[in-house]
């Protein structure tokens, strides 16, 4: 990508060589489990490209997109498109509420058998190091240009430490679809695993949301600077998984491209672990956690 200003919660910041660097690529290492184990700890990530079944994911977003009703979608286009007319239609619930095609379909049988792919499981059970079991709470991430809605920048383990602090879980992220950083992307701070949270603390004082904690901030670029790290990214292309541990600082773009933004966000813990109960249950936007 040439230099250009990107925009997250509403607030610019330049994609330039000193605020953004790309991800590394880590596929090559699925068949060295200790090597892919060691990735993990050295970079707080593993991106891996391709290694999802592209027609599934494409199948999967044109279920969803197929749920929502007439004048949602521009005219003309394919529900695994998922182009945005740029018009809500009246009476459309708030986004993951009940009522919300977001809510219905993570509990949908489509949903689940795609979240089963045993591709899936074993890579938790590698990386978590003995058998693992996926939180029922999975979230379905969708944003459409002009939503104004984008993840500030945390860490997972802020928001799942209700009961206890154990590093055991890791979290996979599926682009469902085609998402570059126009569209919407996960960004992550390049060897912010590796934080304190002390170090970070100071810029929840600047977050747009004064009443809650959990997120470090909504500015991305102070983000960068405060702690002197790039964002790195990378063109998430369906059938790409990201996976990461729960100290990475990590946020997302805003969705501007017509085509919409769609994602899940699935959880695996150790069978001996005790996870937090809010992650119990299947996700609702509003549950509060």
């Amino acid at each position: 990508m040439p230099e250009s200003t990107l925009h997250s919660n509403g607030v610019p910041i330049v994609f330039s060589p000193d605020l953004f660097g790309p991800l590394r690529a880590s596929e090559g290492l699925l068949d060295d489990p200790q090597a892919l184990c060691e990735r993990l700890r050295t970079d707080g990530y593993l991106y891996l490209p391709g290694v999802l079944d592209r027609a599934e994911v494409l199948r999967l977003r044109g279920a969803y997109f197929s749920l929502f009703p007439d004048g949602y979608l521009a005219d003309g286009a394919r529900p695994e498109a998922g182009v945005f007319s740029g018009c809500v239609p009246a009476g459309l619930p708030e986004y993951g509420i009940a009522g919300h095609p977001a809510h219905t379909f993570v509990r949908s049988a489509a949903f689940q058998r795609f979240v089963d792919d045993p591709l899936l499981a074993g890579l938790a059970e590698t990386l978590l190091g003995g058998s693992a079991w996926m939180l029922p709470r999975r979230i379905l991430r969708h944003f459409h240009r002009g939503s104004g809605r984008a993840s500030r920048a945390h860490v997972d383990l802020d928001y799942m430490n209700a009961t206890s602090r154990s590093p055991r879980v890791v979290t996979m992220w599926i682009p469902v679809g085609d998402c570059p950083p126009r569209t919407g992307s996960l960004v992550y701070l390049e060897g912010s695993h590796t934080l304190e949270p002390e170090e970070y603390a100071p810029l929840r004082d600047t977050v747009d949301r004064p009443g809650d904690r959990r997120p470090i901030s909504h500015d991305l670029e102070l983000t960068a600077r405060h702690l002197g790290r790039r964002w790195l990214w990378a063109d998430f292309a369906a059938g790409d998984l990201m996976v990461h541990v729960p100290q990475i600082v990590h946020a997302s773009l805003d969705t501007t491209t017509d085509a919409m933004r769609l994602s899940a966000d699935i959880r695996f813990v150790r069978f001996d672990d005790v996870p937090d109960p809010r992650w119990l249950a299947p996700w609702s936007a509003d549950d509060g956690a």
